[in-house]
């Protein structure tokens, strides 16, 4: 290979690893509600913190649908930062904790009249 080609060379092996680790990055979270009776899975956004449920539900006749719960008051984007979610322990509790990883500030999710809603964040 001539010299002029292998920074050339270089560059485009540098672009593919960065390509791929963008690939391999996961841009959601997802977590069961606590509850032990209730079929839901909390999904956050892990930059913007924008939280969304679905769950399970039986349909007469047939397979069962999914019915998702978009966000609403309090759980759309807030700042960027690292989000997850966390389960509490507490088998009866349908929410979610919504944790930012840089700043320590939590909020509780949960669905409110067919909405994902959250508390303001707090430390």
């Amino acid at each position: 290979m001539s010299r002029s080609l292998r920074p050339l060379v270089a560059l485009a092996l540098l672009g593919g690893l960065a390509l791929a680790g963008a690939a391999q990055a996961a841009p959601f979270d997802f977590a069961p509600a606590p509850q032990t009776d209730l079929n839901r899975v909390y999904r956050v956004d892990k930059a913007t913190g924008e939280v969304a449920a679905c769950q399970f539900q039986l349909k007469e006749g047939g397979v069962g649908v999914t019915v998702c719960f978009p966000p609403g008051e309090g759980a759309g984007a807030q700042a960027p930062s690292d989000y997850t979610l966390m389960p509490s322990r507490h088998e009866r509790e349908g929410g979610i904790f919504r944790v930012n990883i840089r700043t320590g500030e939590m909020s509780i999710c949960y669905v409110f009249d067919d909405k994902t809603v959250c508390t303001p964040q707090a430390k």
